[in-house]
C-alpha cells in the first residue's frame, strides 16, 4: 500500500508491533496490547505527526483504539479495516465469535509453548505467488495481545469510519462489529476482497480509503 499512498499524495506509516514483522526477534512471553499501542503511540510522537487519519485492520482495531484514545490531538479520524471496535473493558478475545478464543488458547498452548498464537492460514482466494511471499512472513503473536483488556474513555476517541471485507472469514467475526458501526451511524463502505485486501485488492483498498479520508 505504500507506493500506492505515496503516489496518491499521503504520507503513509506502517509500524511493526513488538514480536512481529521485522521486530519479531523481540517476541517473548510478556508482550501484551499495551506493549502494541506504545509501538504506535513511539510513531506518532518520534515521527511528529499531526492530522493523522489511523487505520487499524483485524485485531489492529483494538490497538487504534487504545492508540486514539491516547493521542486525541493527534489522531483526526479512525478507520477500522475489517476490524474489531471494542467496547471499554474487552479484549480482542472477547470479540471473536462463540469457541474461536478457546481454540486460540488451545493452540497457543499446543503450538505456541503455551504463549504465541500461530499464524492462521491466509484467505482461499490469495493468489499463489501472494502466498509465497506474504505467509513465511506472517509470525505467531503473543497471546497476552489478545488476553489484556483496552480501557478507555469512549468521549476521548475521534471521528470513526468502518470497512468491511464482505468475503468474510469463517464465523464472520468482524460483522458484529461493523452492524455496530452501521447503527451508530458511522462513515461507512464495502469491499469485494478478503480479510487482506491491502494484499489482495490494493487499489481497489485505496479508492475505498480515499473516499473515508
Amino acid at each position: 500500500m505504500r507506493p500506492l499512498f505515496q503516489r496518491a499524495g499521503h504520507e503513509f506509516f506502517a509500524p511493526s508491533y513488538t514480536g512481529l514483522g521485522e521486530r519479531t526477534h523481540l517476541a517473548q512471553p510478556g508482550v501484551n496490547l499495551d506493549t502494541h499501542i506504545q509501538d504506535v503511540l513511539g510513531t506518532l510522537r518520534f515521527e511528529r505527526l499531526r492530522d493523522v487519519v489511523l487505520i487499524g485492520h483485524s485485531y489492529g482495531g483494538v490497538v487504534a483504539t487504545g492508540v486514539a484514545a491516547r493521542a486525541r490531538d493527534q489522531v483526526r479520524k479512525l478507520i477500522y479495516l475489517d476490524a474489531f471496535i471494542p467496547r471499554s473493558g474487552q479484549c480482542a478475545l472477547d470479540l471473536l465469535p462463540p469457541g474461536m478464543a478457546a481454540q486460540a488458547e488451545q493452540l497457543a498452548r499446543e503450538q505456541g509453548d503455551g504463549w504465541r498464537v500461530p499464524s492462521s492460514p491466509l484467505p482461499p482466494d490469495t493468489s499463489a505467488d501472494d502466498v509465497a511471499w506474504a505467509q513465511p512472513l506472517r509470525m505467531p503473536q503473543p497471546i497476552e495481545t489478545l488476553r489484556q483488556p483496552l480501557v478507555f474513555d469512549e468521549q476521548q476517541l475521534p471521528p470513526r469510519a468502518y470497512v468491511l471485507c464482505t468475503r468474510v472469514l469463517p464465523g464472520d467475526p468482524f460483522r458484529p462489529s461493523a452492524e455496530r458501526a452501521r447503527a451508530e451511524g458511522w462513515p461507512y463502505a464495502e469491499i469485494d476482497a478478503s480479510h487482506n485486501p491491502h494484499i489482495t485488492a490494493p487499489a481497489e483498498l485505496l479508492a475505498v480509503l480515499t473516499t473515508l479520508l
